[in-house]
């Protein structure tokens, strides 16, 4: 059995997509659209609805949760962020923005359905100024118990050291950072981790001696390593999520991300799955998360019909 992918995610129909100010603080992906919100948010529907057409098309199975107009949640698009699930346990995260955490108490609608026997919950860190954001956050090779973390203002190490001991992982924490020096604000914007191979941005890692060292775990746990450069992760090609269907590995990314990937890259990424590449510009655009973002994966039980 693959540990390290499902077939099974939860996305989140939007309702009131937009630019959130509360995330944009330190979220340098964002852009704000010249087009108004209202053509923001009926362009972001449509690019969901294709995606999730696209991934059950190739034998991926989707549950679709519809946010609720009020009040307001302009990223629960991105779920990934609020819980992660790890075979009979369902984790609850928390959120740096105080409109991130409404998204939760939606959630819970769909947390009663699943069929998890423990429940743990890290939110009470919001309380003193802790937060560590799911899997956006963290970057985990699950088959070897490893959580990768970069360290931002949504990543602290007080949090992850917790999640790391409650959760039986090992963790790597390191530094990563743009052009500008700026914290890159979630790991999976600037790295992915799947069965067979790694993608990595590695001039983002200025320190000499933790980017040798992230290297070196990379490899060491057998993971064939991909660099992509900082002009390839502003385009979200660090954002990626192998999953699979009965027959075979897939790999997610943007269209905006398989774009940015040269053809040796996407070459030497074909070997183990093939790649599957949503048009999502405008949700890239507005709310500075990409494809992985978008996936909330479920491991071992299925939400109820």
């Amino acid at each position: 059995m693959n540990k390290q992918t499902t077939n099974h995610v939860l996305m989140v129909r939007p309702s009131r997509f937009a630019f959130n100010e509360q995330t944009a603080t330190n979220n340098a992906f964002q852009q704000k659209s010249e087009e108004g919100e209202e053509v923001v948010a009926k362009q972001a529907i449509k690019e969901f609805d294709d995606f999730v057409d696209l991934l059950r098309e190739n034998g991926v199975t989707v549950d679709v949760l519809q946010d609720t107009p009020e009040p307001p949640t302009p990223d629960s698009i991105f779920p990934n962020n609020c819980f992660s699930t790890h075979g009979d346990t369902l984790v609850l995260y928390p959120m740096f923005a105080p409109n991130r955490r409404l998204e939760r108490k939606k959630l819970r609608v769909a947390f009663r359905e699943l069929h998890y026997t423990r429940d743990v919950d890290f939110t009470p860190y919001e309380n003193s100024g802790h937060f560590l954001e799911g899997t956006g956050s963290l970057v985990l090779d699950r088959e070897h118990r490893i959580a990768y973390a970069c360290l931002s203002p949504r990543t602290d190490e007080k949090a992850l050291e917790e999640w790391a001991k409650t959760m039986g992982y090992r963790y790597f924490a390191f530094h990563s950072v743009d052009e500008q020096g700026t914290p890159i604000y979630h790991t999976n914007v600037m790295m992915h981790v799947g069965t067979r191979q790694a993608v990595v941005c590695l001039d983002s890692v200025r320190d000499e001696s933790e980017r040798g060292e992230l290297l070196a775990h990379l490899q060491g746990n057998g993971k064939e390593v991909v660099p992509i450069t900082l002009e390839q992760m502003y385009q979200f090609a660090g954002n990626m999520l192998e999953l699979h269907n009965d027959n075979e590995q897939l790999l997610i990314m943007s269209q905006t991300a398989r774009q940015s990937l040269t053809p040796e890259q996407i070459s030497t990424l074909s070997k183990y799955t093939r790649i599957i590449s949503p048009d999502i510009h405008t949700i890239e655009t507005a709310g500075g998360g990409s494809a992985r973002c978008m996936l909330a994966e479920i491991f071992h039980y299925s939400l109820l019909p």
